[in-house]
């Protein structure tokens, strides 16, 4: 995801500085005009704004927090905009350590696949002071095309937490709605013109059709690690709230289920194989 909206900075307009932990990931963008930084220290000195995605909140605090990290120079006055899915207790510890430093942190994470990410057409429910979220709304505009300031920081995280579990009970209803009449006898494929029909139409649900009715044919779009990832961040929010989410842990052991399957790097999309019992690249 980071790479198309990195690109789409760069097509706004706006001088840009890259860094990833595979250096020669960034080669795209140096080719379009950004320029490389050797750290996260290098890439934040000097800046106005500084963007982050990355994969869990170990990685977010090794950007920011590391002896080389974003916070050792990004300047009094900047902001740090975190744009992954780490969940609300990682954000506060590292808003209290950007505002120990005089920098503005938003959490800002973001919905919609790798075709948006492109187009730019991605939503991003932020949290974090409003002077900020206004300040680099630009920013975030030439990177998304909806834009939410849901309160203080930590809504964007548990926002996006909140939205991550319906998409893993919506990609596991799909799965168990496509096993089970497969099992009765009816097609996939005309199962899934059902699905998509009616009442159950939905974006998401048009998205994934190639995926659970061909998947050995498409791009990984969203691994079940990093959705059971997600969906454990969500559990252990909802434990610390006292909120029962007795359907977001049946999806997780499924997806549990589906990493012990070796299904761990494929899509969430193979949900579908693992109700079925059939172990991974078989």
């Amino acid at each position: 995801m980071g790479l198309p909206m990195a690109a789409n900075l760069l097509r706004a307009g706006f001088d840009l500085t890259v860094w990833n932990r595979t250096q020669e990931r960034c080669q795209p963008l140096v080719d379009e005009g950004a320029r490389a930084a050797a750290d996260p220290a290098q890439l934040a000195a000097g800046v106005g704004v500084v963007v982050t995605m990355v994969a869990d909140p170990a990685a977010a605090d090794a950007v920011y927090l590391g002896e080389a990290g974003v916070l050792s120079t990004l300047p009094a006055g900047s902001i740090a905009i975190d744009m992954s899915t780490i969940g609300p207790t990682a954000v506060e510890e590292l808003a209290a350590a950007a505002s120990a430093r005089a920098v503005s942190f938003l959490d800002a994470p973001v919905s919609g696949s790798v075709t948006l990410a492109e187009t730019a057409r991605l939503a991003t429910m932020v949290g974090g002071p409003v002077e900020a979220f206004e300040q680099a709304r630009p920013v975030l505009a030439a990177m998304t095309a909806v834009q939410i300031h849901l309160g203080r920081s930590g809504s964007g995280a548990t926002m996006k937490l909140a939205y991550n579990a319906m998409i893993a009970l919506t990609n596991e209803a799909i799965a168990e709605a496509l096993v089970l009449t497969e099992r009765a006898g009816i097609a996939p494929a005309d199962a899934y013109s059902v699905l998509s029909s009616g009442a159950l139409a939905s974006p998401f649900v048009d998205y994934k059709r190639a995926a659970f009715l061909d998947p050995d044919r498409q791009t990984v779009a969203f691994t079940t690690a990093l959705m059971q990832k997600d969906l454990t961040l969500a559990l252990e929010l909802a434990q610390a709230l006292d909120v029962p989410l007795p359907a977001t842990a049946a999806a997780n052991e499924v997806l549990s289920l589906a990493q012990r399957l070796g299904y761990g790097d494929d899509d969430i999309a193979r949900v579908a194989d693992t109700l079925r019992g059939s172990p991974a690249h078989e």
